[in-house]
């Protein structure tokens, strides 16, 4: 329930703090005192956006903050699923307005998102406007109310998960037949493609290879001629440094035993002489290995120019880019060599699913067709109590071509007030006042059916007076034995019936206006309903009437 609400800077509010009371109270007030503004400040911790016209005209902030007590309520799985700090006892709601647009929420003083308070002020408090009697034409609302009176809250979360799982497994089916048609659109130049590359059966390193190759080719000659030159160099009879380093090493060794450093020159002379000569027959040897073939160096030229031109038609400049594109090529048209059998195999899953869901929406539908009749009578005999006698009700449900989040269930409120005027649907045919009984007997309905720990009606008996507001407060007062209700009313039946009465008005002081909310006392009380009974002259007849309405005489 909600213990307390407090206000600041909020529209013509400069600070307000109330404690409200479990059960039945209402709420009354001369028109334009600033109920409104109560309820526009209740919404804004319950998740409804901020305007900047709210903030009060001077001021930089304002701030709203709400103490709910849900020790009754189990708000554990909800809190977890939503991912709220659970707390067992009390929860406070508090919202900041900043005047440079910046809007601020919390819960118990930890920062949160509009949507987590949004998520879980609806689990804390209803707000009946006029503006929701709207709803009641309206198939979503009217399927709402159907699944909540007819228990249907777990076969409906698991129908909505397999309708989940169906749509996506449609989604998925759709896709790879868009997928598998425009690749088959595409499957001839990609084979071409594919094609050309595995026919120049590509090798990583090839090019490089190839390259160098051409290169000494087209030089041939005089890589030959330079190699002959060192080989001549190094290795002539007469001046070849090779005979030079043999006849310098015989010296050296002549040495041996008569001069100190002599087998060290030895060593450094054996060595140059071992390397230059390997070196010479290398020489000889490569000399005599380069030839050139136009043969080769045509082929060459032939396989450069077909792997430039595959480099240039993909727009890369390696092999290797090259041979990765093969191999997505052949992914590719493997892909499409088996969208046929990918298709069949979702085609299964896909039956499979829509079967599954099916015999779940078929299941939903048996129930809330089980509870219509039930529902059907219960709001009938509570609608004839609120005067009107006559009434018709039923919950018309057909089937839907296709199912939706809700099922396979089209369902329609089909209403009539009078006697032999057939049946159409409540939106088209019953008036505001008619409109205002069914809603709160629907609620008062739902309420027995769920654990909502709060209720606020705003001017739910628009339309109706009389006997019929008695009896629409008897309502009220008996909703206060189940949860807490509050309702903001215009008139002294429903007013009268309350638990608790508070009272808002505004006071003037110089230049400024500011709205206020408080409790009235026993005597306020009898003063306010003599009020609402005879208007601005209060008469001696209006007060003992309103003793009466309380049960005070």
């Amino acid at each position: 329930m909600l213990k307390s609400l407090y206000i600041k800077n909020y529209a013509l509010i400069d600070s307000l703090e109330i404690d409200f009371e479990s059960g039945f109270s209402v709420i009354t007030g001369e028109t334009g005192a600033g109920k409104s503004i109560i309820l526009g400040a209740l919404g804004l911790i319950l998740g409804q956006r901020a305007d900047l016209k709210t903030i009060k005209q001077g001021e930089t902030k304002c701030i709203i903050e709400g103490t709910f007590d849900v020790s009754a309520y189990d708000l554990k799985s909800f809190c977890e699923e939503a991912g709220i700090d659970y707390d067992p006892d009390t929860y406070i709601l508090r919202r900041e307005i900043l005047s440079t647009g910046k809007s601020r929420a919390f819960i118990n003083d930890t920062p949160v998102s509009l949507n987590d308070l949004k998520d879980l002020g609806s689990q804390l408090i209803d707000i009946h406007s006029q503006h929701q009697n709207l709803m009641l034409g309206d198939s979503r609302f009217q399927m709402q109310v159907v699944d909540l009176l007819a228990g249907t809250g777990g076969l409906l979360k698991e129908y909505r998960e397999s309708f989940k799982l169906y749509k996506n497994a449609d989604t998925a089916l759709s896709n790879l037949k868009d997928l598998a048609a425009r690749s088959k659109e595409d499957e001839d130049y990609l084979r071409f493609q594919f094609e050309a590359l595995a026919e120049a059966n590509l090798i990583e390193s090839e090019l490089e290879e190839l390259e160098q190759e051409q290169e000494t080719l087209n030089h041939a000659e005089d890589i030959k001629l330079a190699l002959y030159k060192v080989y001549t160099l190094l290795s002539d009879d007469d001046k070849g440094v090779v005979s030079s380093l043999k006849e310098g090493l015989t010296a050296a060794r002549s040495l041996s035993g008569i001069y100190v450093h002599a087998e060290s020159i030895v060593q450094r002379l054996e060595t140059a002489y071992i390397d230059l000569k390997d070196l010479s027959t290398e020489s000889e040897r490569y000399a005599g290995d380069v030839e050139f073939s136009p043969e080769r160096a045509s082929f060459i030229e032939e396989r450069l120019d077909q792997i430039y031109s595959l480099q240039q038609k993909h727009r890369v400049s390696s092999v290797v880019e090259l041979i990765a594109i093969y191999n997505d090529l052949a992914q590719k048209l493997t892909s499409i060599d088996s969208y046929d059998q990918q298709i069949e195999e979702l085609q299964k899953e896909l039956i499979q699913k829509q079967e599954k869901m099916l015999v779940l929406a078929e299941k939903l539908s048996k129930k809330r067709k089980s509870a219509t009749k039930n529902i059907e009578k219960q709001l009938i005999e509570k609608v004839a109590y609120l005067g009107i006698p006559n009434v018709r009700f039923e919950c018309e449900i057909t089937a839907r071509n296709y199912p939706d989040t809700s099922g396979i269930d089209d369902l329609q409120f089909m209403f009539s007030a009078n006697k032999n005027v057939p049946l159409q649907p409540v939106a088209e045919v019953a008036s505001g006042g008619e409109i205002s009984r069914v809603m709160l007997c629907l609620k008062s309905m739902i309420a027995g059916a769920t654990a909502l720990p709060t209720i606020v009606f705003d001017e739910v008996d628009t339309g109706v007076s009389g006997e019929v507001a008695d009896k629409m407060g008897h309502i009220m007062q008996e909703f206060g034995g189940q949860m807490q209700v509050l309702a903001i009313t215009h008139l002294p039946q429903i007013a009268a019936k309350g638990k608790a009465h508070y009272f808002v008005y505004k006071s003037h002081e110089g230049d400024s206006t500011t709205t206020n909310l408080r409790k009235l006392t026993e005597d306020e009380r009898i003063k306010e309903l003599a009020q609402m009974l005879s208007g601005s002259h209060i008469t001696d007849a209006a007060i003992e009437n309103a003793k009466v309405m309380l049960g005070k005489k």
